[in-house]
């Protein structure tokens, strides 16, 4: 092949190609080895074009001669080979072709002759050499050159030669075996792509190229010729040249057509190539750069969709893609075209899926772009890679750098996807910030901002590389520096990006790294030529400064001192420096102290500096002067003037404008107060209208534009105020001051708040109505001045604004509608959208004149291809043209605006943007709905669809009640219609679930009432298929049979409606849904109304009259007129359509239908059958078997018509067929049990039933044999439905074969009951057949079932039949019942849940009679010894009484009482299951019953505390139930409904109960019932009842203030007002049990003193000795309970009036006095104490024995309350004389009670080892002397007292045995019994005779044997109550 001979090469060739198709792989990779070791492709790259030039020219010509060339050859060869198929383009960007020039020989002028032009270069060189021996210099080097030259060209030759060959060669082999080259494609495309622009071999790589695109998959490769055309022009073109071409396709240039053709014929084809599927990734790979190159066109073009198309159609994960290249596009056009975004980013998504962990890093290369849906969509792609997903990321420099720097993006949203994205790849940034630093250069600002940002949280995690950064950032910079000021400047981004990572790293720097910086900044940074770098110099430096400048001051202030005072050699340089020097310097001095005079000096530069032409210059100044006003107060008025002064009166431009900023800085440092202080605005006021002076009011704009920036809303309040002066500078005659009142407005307006709009925007409107056209004008000018407010305020206003400044476009004075031609094209210029923006102009004149321009605006706008979206401002200017578009009377025009309404919504940025519009449009769109012109309708239809798809539905809350309200109403039918096909098109957009959800409802209206409702919705099935499209398919099923009701409706408008309906569905689903719409027909032949089967009958002869050519009651294109028969060619055609198996199924059903029930129905079949069966006999003969199938179908259907209809027809033959068809029927169906589906067999059951039913019982006979066993088989099928339909059967031949049907089926099925497999089906049989003979059946099974021990299955079958058998089962519950109730104890939670459900089965289903014996059962197996029995009986018991309707109130009391006995049950299960079961029991009690059950549950109550103190033997008793949470719930009702509507004597007994219940229960189980029950009492307590209920209730309310406690708290002031109430009842009873309470009660008041001063009121004017007694009964609760809340003043009152009652003559009132006294004496101060004791010692020697008795009464409650005060006592002394005294007085009251006191002390003393004077060992022989006393009780109180003292301090009294022993003794053998009883429990105590018997025989020496053994023998602790000693 290489031979130099053409022929063998050829010969080569072939060989080569046919020996591809023989062994393809083996000759594939040989020759891609020689390829790839080919030496001229590598010499072939690096020729120079200087060779390229020598090789273009002729043989003995230099190339410096030659003319142009290669243009020539090129175009010659390229016209040649192509075939005038495509031109060849060079560099120009015009695209022109080159145009060839002739040859030009250069020769110089003085041998050149008339003939030169025609000689030959080297023959011309021979002849000289031949002719002259010498030659010149000039010629020797000439022809050295030329030597060269050949050399050169003989170089470039051989190279061409080679090449060429070799891709003649792949061209040839690639075509011989295409199939094998389609696997090489992607690699042969990338060796070839590269020649297509080679100088000298590109032809040969053209026809090669061709060739490989005729490799590819068909149909793709017939455009092969146009691929190649098109990859040689991306190959060869740049790209711009590309896209100009792509572009072209949307142009109608003749000139360049050809071209844009060849990209469209392309797309197209490939369009078509892939509507079945994607093309081999081959072959997609092969053809992309054609794709790629259109899709970098910056602007959308016509082929843009399908080429997106394409490519979605090639993302799978798996297969080898040119990904990279696919997602750097897509990013491409999701930037340019960002309408694309919601469909380009689930392709980016898939992409990455399959991508590899190496590529992820070109993939991030969308997180560099500078639109951040790009930014955003590439994060959210890269997550979804493998490598991403599952964490295994490699680590990765470049991917870290970039993920790093989308991490600190200036989008938020981006920034946390990124860091989602950083945390699944676990990356650390490292050290390595190269691709940090070279992003700080990147074209776009925001990759820089991001860089920046990334750079310095970098330095600030490595804190360490800070210097290293620094430096080279200082590098770059000086890198990037231009050498002078003139030429371009293309590395300032470079630059920028520095300046803005410096700011960044302002929070990180060291004070080392602060003075390299500055020092930066002011020796390079601060001089940079370019504007902007400098800007962000200086704010870098101020940031800097900021963040150290108040550590680093001595450090900082020297540097810029220094700069400032040195000497300049570069004038403007040393300017430029000098600004931000001084701006640093006054971003420094903020941090001197306020008084350091330097900050006066800096101001003075500042001021200087603030008047440099540069606008970011003065707004840094002004930056610098808030901070430096705090110190500058003193001189603030004077500078305020300075600047005023200059602001108006300098002549000078710059110094005015920054006069004004710097005022905005002062005043801000100054605060918003020194605006009115310094008279700033007044000044600015005067300013503006001084009419002498248009630089004055020029600069008072100026100053009110930089407050506005500077003071933001701050200065909101003064922008109402200055209002009328700016609009009257609106209109001034100086151009100057009009232009500075724009700026001004707009900044105002840029800083409004929401607030301010709405404060601003009234007034402004308002003037438009004004009559003075300048104030008209001046509004007019600010409201376009409102364009430029805050986009969310601009938003809010625009839409007020447009339609009134168009108002006034036609205003009379020429000035005001200039005025609002401006605003409005204000408002144009705002708009972001480039489309919009060029249509500016058009629009305005549109808005001005509607008349002329509103249709040709409507047309550009529908021209427009819209790639971005549409902002506020835009839909401002569009929606006014729209909206008088649809109020046009032309049709066209209305059309063209719901068009664009429909468009404007899908484009616009925001929805929420398109909401004030919403009211304007959208009754105007609902006006065209109603248009009468159907296509007019259809595009508002569709408009509607787009805007509830764009917007959501929840911005429409009503346009679907409308539009579904105008299908009901009874307008028009065009306005239902219009209603209908808008309501398509909106259901259509609001999705599939919207739509599943408003069928409903439509089809439910389908068969209202009236008429137009119907037919209203019934139009809308019209619609729905072209606006649903396919989807629509799925719902015909149910659909249909709403069409075919409609068919049938008596009104003729709904059948028209249905049957239009039916006919588009024809049209549109009769081919491609046929196998859809013929169920759902045969469905409606079956539906239970005989209308609806009529019209399904109907439908299906239209469609069986269309598919067989024939003509029925529809007209049918294709009929004909013969209506009573049909042909055999009809049939056939039927067949072919249908299948023949389908055809059959049809005809059964027809067939089937002529037996139906409805005469219509089964004429309308049996016209259909006529139509279109030619031979009846023949064809059911054929359909036979179907129709049996149909009819054992329909016997198993729901629907009671079609089995109906099913049985008649089976019966009619039966009845008519009789024996003959018999014998073939019942093998048939017996078959039919063996049948997989259960429907089926179920339907053979029920023909066995038909059959059996219909055949008499002689015909029955004979076949027995073969109908038991079928029926047996039946009844244990594994289907429900199939078992039910068998126990019919079965009833069926019961009545035929009685007992014998019983014998041989039931035995079988038990036995299946013992098989784990046919148990359950079994069982359900067994259930069928119980249905039919209970009595009969159920002995024969119950045995078996309730065997021990109970499985899990025979407890389920139980359950099973006792629901069939009911009511049989009462004389067998003993058999059943217990078994169940002792399984539901079972340890095998399934068999007890099995049982329990069972057992609840069982008592459900007992009747009346049964009652008896199932209470019986019930209350036995509730007294079992098994918890578990008892439990299981208690549920059974509650269960039943909840659930039963039976009359239960007999048998109530007994559960009721034996429940709560169970309360007490040791079993905390059995307890809880009681409970809940008393609650079940009495809650199935009527209310009005419930107070009869008060002595029940007072009784059973009684039980169960007897039972448990039992049990207990001593403590607190408390029932077990009655602790449980809610535990009175079950029996309060009856308590309380016993209280409230019962006799006297039942609420007595109610109240007693619930005292008993309350005692019997817990605190914390009572807790909850507190309020339910004190409410009830105290409300019975206030009416008048008898004594006896008041005394329950206030026993009650006493055993409930124990109890409840804190939880009365809410009924406090009732319940002391009722006791105090109570008090002065006549009662005893009650005053006592009130006093008790009351005493109670006030424990838990706060304030005691209102309470004890009411008591001691009642006490002082109470007349009755027992009123008294009872309030000093309470004075004593409330004194014990309360005492410490008594303050000391009320204490002391109330010991006032004690101390006068304790002398009192009545015995109750003295000792109740005395008690009341000894319990307050505990809360009185020592002093008060010993002049209460004092008192109380001297009248205790009075005459008066109720004095003497009272005193000595009341020092013995003294004691007995506060020993330990008394004995601390100054009176103790006097007080103990006097004991002493009255133990000898002559009345025993008085030395009864003298002892008592002497014992209370004594023990007091014992206990606390008391040792002062009067101590235990002085006063105890006082109390042994007593023991000898005359009188009985004396010694009875003596001996109590000395057992106190002993089981106090035993040890302490057995050093006094020899003088008590005897005095014991002798009181052992007193004549009086309580004395004796009384002296053996004070020997137990003195003795210890219970410790020991060393201790009885000890006591022996005063006491018998006898006695001390008798004694020793009595319980320690038996005392039934403390002595009176240490009592009451």
């Amino acid at each position: 092949m290489m031979n130099s001979g053409c022929l063998e090469s050829q010969a080569a060739i072939y060989a080569l190609s046919t020996v591809m198709q023989i062994i393809p792989n083996e000759t594939f990779t040989e020759f891609i080895k020689k390829l790839e070791q080919l030496q001229e492709r590598s010499l072939h790259d690096v020729l120079s074009e200087n060779d390229i030039m020598i090789f273009n020219t002729p043989e003995g010509t230099l190339s410096s001669e030659q003319g142009v060339y290669i243009a020539e050859l090129v175009s010659d060869k390229n016209i040649k080979q192509a075939k005038g198929r495509f031109k060849s383009y060079d560099d120009q960007a015009d695209g022109e072709p080159v145009k060839s020039v002739p040859p030009v020989r250069q020769v110089p002028a003085k041998k050149e002759t008339p003939n030169s032009g025609k000689r030959d270069g080297p023959k011309a060189t021979k002849k000289l050499g031949d002719g002259e021996k010498t030659k010149t210099a000039k010629e020797e080097a000439r022809d050295l050159q030329l030597r060269e030259e050949a050399t050169v060209r003989l170089k470039v030759k051989h190279i061409q030669e080679n090449l060429s060959l070799m891709l003649r060669a792949l061209g040839e082999i690639a075509i011989a075996n295409p199939v094998f080259t389609h696997g090489q494609l992607p690699f042969l495309e990338d060796y070839v792509m590269p020649l297509l622009s080679s100088p000298i071999v590109n032809s040969d790589a053209f026809e090669t190229m061709v060739k490989l695109a005729r490799c590819v998959a068909p149909p793709v490769r017939d455009l092969a010729l146009d691929l190649g055309a098109a990859l040689k022009i991306v190959a060869t073109s740049k790209a711009s040249i590309v896209q100009e071409l792509v572009l072209s396709s949307d142009q109608t240039n003749a000139k360049e057509k050809p071209v844009a053709g060849l990209f469209e014929r392309i797309v197209a084809g490939l369009v078509t190539a892939c509507k079945d599927g994607p093309l081999p990734a081959d072959s997609f790979t092969f053809i992309f750069p054609i794709l790629e190159q259109i899709l970098f066109s910056p602007k959308k073009t016509k082929v843009h969709d399908d080429v997106l198309g394409i490519l979605s159609l090639h993302l799978d994960p798996v297969v080898p893609l040119p990904r990279l290249r696919m997602i750097e596009v897509l990013y491409h056009v999701l930037g340019n075209m960002p309408a694309y975004q919601a469909s380009i980013g689930p392709m980016l998504n898939e992409l990455c899926l399959g991508l590899k962990p190496n590529e992820l890093a070109p993939a991030l290369g969308g997180i560099y772009s500078k639109h951040a849906h790009v930014r955003m969509a590439c994060l959210n792609a890269i997550k979804c890679t493998p490598a991403v997903s599952k964490r295994v990321v490699p680590k990765n420099v470049d991917v870290a750098t970039s993920v790093w720097i989308a991490l600190h993006d200036p989008e938020k949203t981006i920034a946390e996807s990124a860091e989602t994205l950083w945390d699944l790849c676990g990356f650390d940034i490292g050290k390595d910030y190269s691709g940090l630093l070279a992003a700080l250069s990147h074209v776009n600002f925001n990759v820089r901002q991001a860089a920046a940002e990334s750079l310095a949280a970098a330095m600030d995690e490595n804190p360490e590389t800070v210097p290293e950064t620094l430096s080279s950032l200082i590098f770059l910079y000086n890198r990037d520096t231009p050498a002078g000021r003139d030429g371009v400047d293309p590395s300032w981004p470079g630059r920028q990006g520095i300046a803005v990572a410096l700011n960044a790293a302002a929070d990180i720097l060291t004070a080392n790294d602060l003075s390299v910086v500055i020092t930066f900044l002011i020796s390079r940074a601060l001089a940079d030529y370019n504007m902007d770098v400098r800007s962000r110099m200086i704010d870098a430096g101020i940031g800097i400064i900021d963040k150290h400048g108040k550590n680093n001051i001595t450090r900082l202030l020297p540097i810029f001192e220094n700069y400032l005072n040195k000497k300049v050699t570069d004038e403007e340089t040393y300017d430029l420096v000098r600004e931000g020097v001084v701006i640093y310097t006054g971003s420094l001095a903020k941090h001197l102290s306020m008084d350091d005079p330097k900050i006066t000096v800096i101001l003075e530069k500042l001021l200087e500096v603030l008047n440099t032409p540069s606008e970011s210059v003065q707004r840094a100044v002004s930056n610098c002067f808030p901070p430096l006003m705090k110190s500058q107060e003193v001189n603030a008025e004077a500078l305020t003037s300075r600047l005023l002064n200059q602001l108006t009166q300098s002549e000078n431009y710059g110094e005015r404008r920054g006069a004004a900023f710097g005022i905005a800085g002062v005043a801000k440092g100054l605060g918003i107060t020194s605006l009115k202080k310094y008279n700033i605005v007044d000044a600015l006021k005067a300013g503006l209208e001084d009419r002498n002076s248009a630089k004055a009011r020029e600069g008072a704009l100026f100053g009110f534009e930089c407050l506005c920036e500077k003071l933001g809303r701050l200065f909101e309040p003064y922008v109402i105020q200055i209002l009328p002066l700016l609009l009257a500078c609106f209109s001034d005659p100086v151009i100057a001051v009009r232009e500075a009142a724009e700026c001004s407005a707009r900044a105002m307006m840029s800083h409004l708040s929401g607030q301010g709009v709405k404060l601003v925007l009234p007034s402004l409107l308002q003037g438009l109505e004004d009559k003075a056209w300048r104030t008209k004008q001046g509004s007019v000018q600010l409201l376009g001045a409102m364009a430029y407010c805050a986009p969310q305020q601009l938003s809010q206003c625009l839409p007020k604004i447009v339609p009134k400044l168009t108002e006034v476009l036609t205003d009379t004075h020429p000035k005001v509608q200039s005025a609002a031609q401006m605003a409005l094209q204000q408002v144009g210029s705002v708009i972001k959208n480039p489309e919009i923006s060029a249509l500016v102009s058009t629009l305005l004149l549109s808005i001005s004149d509607p008349n002329e321009y509103t249709k040709l605006s409507l047309d550009i706008l529908l021209q427009t291809t819209f790639v971005n979206t549409i902002d506020a401002p835009s839909l401002a200017l569009l929606v006014p043209i729209v909206h008088r578009g649809l109020r046009e009377r032309s049709a066209d025009t209305k059309k063209k605006a719901a068009q664009i309404v429909g468009n404007m919504c899908s484009l616009v940025t925001e929805p929420k943007d398109m909401l004030p519009y919403i009211s304007l449009m959208l009754p105007e769109v609902k006006k065209v709905l109603a248009d009468p012109i159907p296509e007019v309708r259809a595009v508002a239809a569709r408009a509607l669809g787009s805007l509830i798809r764009g917007m959501g539905e929840e911005n429409f809350p009503d346009l679907v009640p409308w539009l579904l309200e105008t299908l009901k109403s009874d307008n028009s039918n065009v306005e239902r219609s219009g209603a209908a096909q808008g309501l398509s098109e909106v259901l259509a957009a609001l999705g599939r679930e919207h739509f599943e959800l408003v069928l409903p409802d439509i089809l439910r209206n389908c068969s209202h009432q009236k008429a137009s409702v119907r037919d209203g919705h019934l139009t809308l099935f019209k619609y729905f298929p072209r606006s649903l499209g396919p989807t629509f398919q799925n719902y015909l099923p149910r659909v249909l049979p709403a069409i075919l009701d409609g068919l049938a409706d008596e009104n003729e408008s709904v059948r028209d409606a249905a049957l239009s309906a039916g006919h588009v569905l024809v049209e549109h689903y009769a081919t491609t849904s046929l196998p859809l719409l013929l169920p759902a027909v045969e469905d409606g032949i079956f539906n239970d109304n005989w209308r609806i089967r009529q019209s399904s009958v109907e439908l299906l002869g239209d469609l069986l009259f269309k598919v067989a050519g024939t003509s029925g009651k529809a007209i049918l294109e294709g009929g004909s007129d013969d209506e009573g028969a049909s042909t055999e060619a009809q049939g056939r055609a039927i067949i072919d359509v249908l299948g023949r198996e389908k055809r059959n199924e049809v005809l059964a059903a027809v067939y089937m239908v002529r037996s139906d029930v409805s005469l219509t129905v089964r004429q309308a079949a049996l016209h259909v059958w006529k139509t279109i069966v030619a031979n009846t006999p023949k064809t059911l003969k054929e359909i036979m078997p179907v129709l049996m199938n149909t009819l054992i179908s329909s016997l198993a259907s729901a629907s009671s018509e079609r089995r109906q209809v099913a049985g008649r027809a089976l019966g009619e033959l039966v009845r008519k067929l009789g024996e003959r068809v018999l014998p073939s029927i019942i093998p048939i169906l017996a078959q039919g049990l063996q049948d997989s589906n259960g429907s089926r067999r179920q339907g053979v059951c029920i023909g066995l039933s038909e059959v059996m039913a219909s055949a008499g019982k002689h015909q029955l006979v004979t076949f027995m044999g073969d109908l038991i066993p079928t029926i047996r088989t039946a009844l244990c099928d594994s289907v429900s439905e199939v078992r039910e339909a068998a126990g019919l059967a079965f009833s069926t031949l019961y009545k035929s074969a009685g007992m014998q049907a019983i014998d041989e089926i039931v035995p079988t099925l038990l036995h299946a009951l013992e098989d784990e497999e046919t148990s359950a089906t079994a069982l359900d049989g067994l259930k069928q057949i119980l249905s039919v003979r209970t009595a009969a059946v159920l002995p024969h099974i119950l045995p078996k079932l309730v065997h021990p021990p109970l499985s899990a299955f025979n407890a389920h079958a139980l359950g099973a039949l006792a629901d069939v058998a009911g009511p049989g089962l009462d004389s067998h519950l003993g058999t059943v019942l217990p078994p169940l109730i002792e399984a539901m104890g079972n340890d095998d939670q399934e068999v007890a849940t099995l049982a329990k459900k069972a057992a609840e089965t069982v008592v459900m289903v007992i009747d009346e009679e049964g009652l008896y014996s199932l209470i019986a059962e019930l209350l036995k197996s509730l007294g079992d010894t098994q918890a578990s029995v008892r439990r299981g009986s208690a549920y059974l018991s509650g269960f039943f009484f909840k659930n039963s309707k039976l009359d239960l109130l007999d048998e109530s009391p007994n559960l009721v009482t034996t429940l709560i006995v169970m309360l007490t049950d040791p079993d905390s299960a059995t307890v809880q299951s009681s409970w809940e079961a008393l609650g079940c029991v009495i809650g199935s009690l009527p209310k009005d019953i419930l107070p009869t059950y008060v002595k029940v549950v007072r009784d059973a109550v009684s039980t169960a505390r007897d039972k448990e103190r039992r049990k207990r033997k001593g403590g607190p008793i408390l029932i077990p139930g009655f602790c449980l949470p809610k535990a009175l719930q079950p029996v309060l009702p009856v308590f309380l409904q016993g209280l409230m509507s019962g006799s006297a004597e039942l609420r007595e007994q109610a109240a007693e109960g619930l005292g008993e219940l309350i005692d019997v229960t817990s605190e914390n189980a009572l807790r909850p019932f507190v309020v339910p029950i004190t409410g009830p009492l105290i409300r019975i307590i206030g009416d008048r009842f008898p004594w006896q209920v008041k005394s329950a209730i206030l026993s009650t309310l006493g055993i409930l203030i124990s109890k409840g406690g804190i939880a009365l708290k809410p009924f406090l002031p009732q319940l002391q007002t009722t006791f105090i109430k109570c008090l002065q009842d006549n009662t005893r009873v009650v005053r006592s049990s009130s006093a008790l309470a009351l005493g109670k009660l006030s424990a838990l008041s706060t304030r005691v003193d209102p309470l004890v001063n009411d008591l001691l009121s009642n006490l002082q004017v109470a007349s009755e000795i027992g009123v008294k007694e009872a309030i000093l009964v309470a004075l004593q609760g409330v004194s014990k309970y309360a005492g410490k809340s008594i303050t000391a003043s009320v204490i002391n009152r109330v010991l006032v009036v004690l101390q006068d009652l304790v002398q009192s003559e009545d015995d109750q009132i003295r000792s109740s006095a005395a008690r009341a006294m000894g319990i307050v004496s505990q809360y009185v101060e020592d002093t008060e104490l010993a002049s209460l004791l004092h008192a109380l010692s001297v009248p205790a020697s009075s005459e008066s024995l109720a004095v003497r008795h009272g005193t000595i009464l009341a020092l013995s409650s003294v004691f007995r309350h506060g020993a330990s005060h008394v004995c601390g006592s100054s009176a103790f002394p006097t007080v103990v004389d006097c004991l002493k005294s009255r133990l000898n007085d002559d009345k025993v009251p008085v030395r009864e009670t003298a002892t008592k006191a002497l014992g209370c002390l004594l023990v007091y003393q014992a206990q606390s080892h008391y040792s002062g004077t009067y101590n235990f060992s002085e006063l105890l022989p006082f109390l042994s002397s007593s023991l000898r006393d005359d009188a009985s009780d004396v010694r009875r109180r003596a001996l109590g007292g000395l057992k106190s003292v002993a089981k106090v301090n035993a040890i302490t009294v057995i050093s006094y045995l020899p003088t008590l022993g005897p005095a014991i003794a002798e009181c052992l053998r007193d004549a009086s019994t309580p004395v004796r009883l009384a002296a053996e429990r004070c020997a137990l105590h003195v003795f210890q005779l219970t410790k020991g018997m060393e201790n009885v025989q000890a006591a022996q020496k005063y006491i018998t044997g006898l006695d001390a053994r008798r004694i020793a023998k009595q319980p320690e602790l038996s005392d039934s109550s403390e002595d009176d000693m240490v009592g009451a």
